[in-house]
């Protein structure tokens, strides 16, 4: 089985990464032209606020830190080593990394849960939405999982995943790093590919643009309707 779905890795981690980019930079670049207002956040916070603050926080600090991790990794692979080669020091990375990837799930099953309880915020709340809150949530589970099954993730990701991400960069896609690995991390790579893809279709792209453009864009005007007042006289 493990030999019928290698056949399959050329496409998936050789193809499949530069038609996600493909589409970010294409729909992005579109969709911020020629409707430049539908760059934000699409908050509900003024419907409901409470749960919103316990579900927002925990999410965006967590992926933050997530983020950084990553792409530190990346970035610096020797650097990441050097430090991991001090037990404690790895140790220390490992349960940080583990802390805030928790953080982020609860925060966003926390935002799901918010959605489905509160019917005025699940009123406002796309199939788009959905779609892409259980895509985040299968990342965050895998990732999770891969920290727990699979330790010291942090080594083999600046050992095997970035110079594999670093063979894209430089268009030469060194599909026999990823190969041997468990089809766990396989996944939570595609689903990142199906991410980034998915990216400018959803609120997600409001991160491109904040806070700069809003100081010179044109503002955006609200306006509630409802009921006329009953005259007193």
């Amino acid at each position: 089985m493990a030999r019928f779905w290698s056949y399959f890795d050329p496409v998936l981690f050789g193809i499949l990464p530069y038609v996600a980019l493909f589409v970010f930079f294409l729909v992005t670049i579109q969709r911020y032209r020629s409707r430049s207002f539908s760059y934000t956040s699409l908050s509900s916070q003024f419907l409901e606020n409470r749960l919103h603050f316990w579900a927002v926080v925990p999410f965006h600090y967590g992926i933050l830190v997530v983020l950084a991790g990553h792409l530190l990794a990346f970035l610096l692979p020797r650097q990441i080593l050097l430090w991991n080669s001090d037990p404690v020091r790895l140790y220390l990375l490992e349960i940080t990394g583990l802390i805030f990837g928790i953080l982020t799930a609860t925060g966003l099953i926390a935002s799901i849960i918010r959605r489905l309880r509160i019917s005025k915020v699940g009123t406002v709340t796309t199939k788009r939405d959905w779609v892409l809150y259980l895509m985040l949530l299968f990342q965050l589970v895998t990732g999770i999982e891969i920290a727990v099954r699979l330790p010291w993730g942090s080594s083999w990701f600046a050992a095997v995943a970035s110079p594999y991400f670093w063979s894209l960069v430089k268009f030469s896609p060194q599909v026999n790093l990823i190969s041997p690995l468990p089809w766990l991390v396989k996944l939570h790579i595609i689903n990142a590919y199906a991410v980034i893809g998915f990216f400018p279709f959803t609120r997600l792209v409001h991160v491109l643009v904040v806070p700069n453009p809003y100081l010179w864009r044109k503002p955006q005007v609200a306006r509630w309707y409802g009921r006329p007042e009953r005259s007193l006289s």
